[in-house]
């Protein structure tokens, strides 16, 4: 690798290189930066060009790192964590958090309740850059570039740090209609003889119902003639006395005390805390600090 003369990479073209080595190709690393794909390809041949060497393997399907590619990775990851150091140390020393974030969560969670965190996130600190990606799947975040997760649920990856942002649990349910018509469960195992309105989450076992009873775990077999992949989806259901679901309390305690759903069984209940989770190298980051505060706080007084 022969560097140019007087020439220095351009840190916004280590960025777009290892977003084309995280997603695996011009046209999605494209579509994440809000680029064109004949942009993405020109800063790469100029990155290539500055430092002379060839960086990317090219093929129809896939790019692959070369030798020196390799070599520049860890260098460029190195490189744009001291510019964002310089930048959190500039942002503490100002008190003004500033520069990019990307935030992820689950689907229903992360509509419902970050995508509004965040906005009044924005407006306390507006020279920072957010994004916000909503899966419903298992996210590694640092394999996929993320800076913070959003995470309900106490299953940790052992690997990051994670802060409880606020209390929650889960509850059995049903509209008053479907009791009224398939009568009350009186212990966990009537569960099986009910419809129940399963949810597949991320990587939680279908149809298996993980609860807690004064601290001793229960678990029952649960099946039904509906199920989806949307929390929003199967609580709809409920309500429309299709049968009983384990929601959580931020979402069922409005319509509990409305009178559109009962509780069941109330002494069980799931652990469903929030949590931000995010990699070791950003645990003195002044934005992610930030951040998390500012969430700790408004979930907090969310709180039921």
């Amino acid at each position: 690798m022969t560097l140019m003369k007087g020439s220095t990479p351009l840190p916004e073209d280590l960025r777009v290189f290892l977003t084309v080595i995280r997603k695996s190709g011009f046209a999605s690393a494209a579509d994440e930066l809000g680029l064109s794909a004949a942009y993405v390809t020109k800063r790469i041949q100029i990155l290539e060009s500055t430092l002379g060497t060839r960086l990317l393997h090219r093929t129809s399907r896939r790019v692959s790192l070369t030798d020196d590619g390799e070599r520049v990775k860890v260098w460029a990851m190195r490189i744009l964590e001291d510019f964002q150091g310089m930048a959190d140390e500039l942002g503490d020393a100002h008190q003004t958090p500033r520069g990019r974030l990307h935030l992820c969560s689950s689907f229903g969670f992360g509509r419902n309740h970050v995508a509004p965190a965040v906005s009044m996130l924005a407006e306390r600190y507006p020279e920072l850059e957010i994004r916000l990606d909503l899966f419903d799947r298992v996210v590694d975040i640092v394999s996929e570039g993320f800076d913070l997760e959003i995470r309900v649920g106490d299953d940790l990856p052992g690997q990051h740090i994670g802060r409880q942002l606020v209390r929650n649990r889960r509850i059995l349910c049903a509209a008053p209609g479907y009791l009224e018509r398939r009568g009350t469960p009186q212990s966990l195992v009537d569960l099986e003889h009910h419809d129940c309105l399963v949810i597949k989450e991320r990587d939680n076992a279908f149809g298996v119902w993980s609860l807690e009873r004064d601290g001793a775990h229960e678990t029952v077999k649960v099946r039904g003639p509906l199920s989806s992949n949307s929390g929003e989806i199967v609580l709809q259901w409920a309500l429309d006395g299709r049968g009983i679901v384990l929601r959580s309390m931020w979402d069922a305690k409005p319509l509990l005390e409305q009178g559109k759903l009962v509780q069941v069984l109330p002494g069980y209940h799931q652990n469903a805390n929030v949590w931000a989770v995010y990699p070791t190298r950003l645990a003195h980051s002044g934005k992610l600090r930030a951040c998390v505060e500012f969430l700790e706080n408004h979930f907090m007084a969310l709180s039921i």
